[in-house]
C-alpha cells in the first residue's frame, strides 16, 4: 500500500545512504542499514544511555549489515559501547542481529515475552510434525503441496538470518516506563504485524519509536500465521491504531521501522484504517459468488505474479482479512471433509444488498 502523504510532515527529505548515521534528536541517532528484499532497507535507532548507546532493532544476520555495524561501531559512535539491545519483535530485520551485539558487548537484551519465546522458537524448533502442520495450513487454503512446502521451507531459514538469542532476557511490558539515559519511554505494545511488537513513547519529547506499527507511506504486512490459524490480526491492528491515536500526539516525531520519519500519527492512522477497510470490503465482494479459498482470493487482491516469499505475506494477509471479516459476520467458513476452507458472503448479513455496494 503506497498512500498520499499530503498531510505528513517529512523532516528529513533525503533517505541516508545504507551506514549513514543521522542525529534526529540530541542524543538519538538514525541509522539505515540494507535488507536483502523488495523491501530494501531498515531503520534502527541508538539512544544515548549513560556512557554508551542502547539500541533499537538491529538489521538482519548478513555480511553487508555485519560491515556496516563494524563502521559504526569504529567511527559513529565516539568509541563508546553498545549498553543494551532492544528487539521490537521477532521478524529478522529487527532481531536478526541481537545475540551477536550482546555478546560482543556483553549487553543485556530487552524483548516482550511474546516476540522472544516466538523467536526463540524459530531458532530452535524443528519439529517434524510441526512442520507438517504448518504445510497443512497452506494446504487448507488451497495452496498445492509443492506451495506450501516451498513456503515453510522459507520459514525455515530464520535460523541463517538470524544469530541466537541469549539464555535469558529483559521483560518489556505494557504500560511500564523504561528509562533509557535521561529519557522515559512508555512501553506500548501491539499485535497485528507481529504478536506483541514493542513500540516506545517519550512524551516529554513527543517522540514516537513505533517500530512496524505505523509506517509513514506502506501498510504493514498484517497476517497470521499458522501456529494461531483463526487469530483476527487485523482485528487486532485496527484495534491498536484507535489507540496510539488516542495515546501519541500528533505533532509527534514518528520514528519508525521503514521509510522515513514523519509527523502526523492521526492522520496516517486514519488513511491505514482506510485501506484496510477498501481490502476487505474488496475480498467481500469477491466471496459473493461462489465460495473461495484463499488461493482461488490472492489474484483477486494482488494483481501481480507473486514469488514464493510474497506468496508468503500475501497468504498471510488475505488469511487476516478474511479472518476478521468473519468475526464481523460478513463471511461464513465452510470447511469440507479434507481440511479446505471455503469463504463465502453471510446470506443474513448480505441480504437485499447489491453485491457492488459490499462494505464493512
Amino acid at each position: 500500500m503506497h498512500t498520499n502523504t499530503s498531510d505528513l510532515q517529512f523532516p528529513w527529505e533525503k533517505t541516508p545512504d545504507p551506514g549513514d548515521i543521522t542525529e534526529v534528536a540530541p542524543g538519538l541517532l538514525w541509522l539505515r542499514l540494507p535488507l536483502p528484499y523488495a523491501l530494501n532497507h531498515i531503520n534502527v535507532y541508538l539512544v544515548e544511555d549513560g556512557k554508551g548507546w542502547a539500541v533499537v532493532d538491529t538489521g538482519i544476520n548478513d555480511d553487508a549489515t555485519r560491515e556496516h555495524w563494524e563502521r559504526t561501531m569504529s567511527t559513529g559512535l565516539d568509541g563508546r559501547p553498545i549498553t543494551r539491545v532492544i528487539v521490537t519483535h521477532f521478524h529478522p530485520d529487527h532481531i536478526g542481529l541481537a545475540g551477536w551485539l550482546t555478546r560482543r558487548f556483553n549487553a543485556p537484551l530487552y524483548m516482550n515475552q511474546a516476540e522472544y519465546f516466538v523467536a526463540l522458537s524459530r531458532q530452535t524448533d524443528t519439529n517434524p510434525d510441526r512442520i507438517s502442520a504448518y504445510c497443512q495450513f497452506y494446504r487448507r487454503g488451497g495452496l498445492s503441496e509443492d506451495q506450501a512446502t516451498e513456503i515453510v521451507r522459507i520459514g525455515q531459514r530464520y535460523p541463517n538470518v538470524t544469530t541466537p538469542v541469549p539464555a535469558a532476557y529483559e521483560g518489556l511490558r505494557y504500560g511500564e516506563t523504561l528509562l533509557i539515559g535521561r529519557r522515559k519511554f512508555k512501553i506500548i505494545t501491539a499485535g497485528g504485524h507481529a504478536f506483541e511488537q514493542v513500540m516506545l513513547y517519550c512524551q516529554d519529547e513527543n517522540i514516537f519509536l513505533a517500530a512496524d506499527q505505523v509506517l509513514a507511506t506502506i501498510s504493514p504486512n498484517i497476517t497470521v500465521w499458522p501456529v494461531e490459524p483463526r487469530a483476527d490480526s487485523l482485528g487486532l491492528f485496527l484495534q491498536s491504531l484507535d489507540t496510539l491515536a488516542k495515546t501519541i500526539s500528533h505533532g509527534a516525531l514518528v520514528l519508525a521501522g521503514h521509510n522515513l520519519p514523519f509527523r502526523g500519527l492521526q492522520s496516517r492512522v486514519g488513511a491505514l484504517k482506510e485501506h484496510h477497510r477498501q481490502r476487505s470490503a474488496e475480498i467481500a465482494a469477491a466471496c459473493a459468488g461462489d465460495p473461495k479459498t484463499v488461493a482461488d482470493l490472492i489474484p483477486h487482491v494482488f494483481h501481480r505474479a507473486l514469488d514464493r516469499h510474497q506468496m508468503s505475506f500475501a497468504f498471510g494477509e488475505l488469511v487476516a482479512h478474511l479472518n476478521y471479516l468473519v468475526s464481523l459476520g460478513t463471511l461464513q467458513c465452510d470447511v469440507d471433509s479434507t481440511g479446505l476452507r471455503r469463504f463465502s458472503l453471510n446470506q443474513q448479513a448480505s441480504k437485499n444488498v447489491p453485491k457492488h455496494q459490499i462494505s464493512i
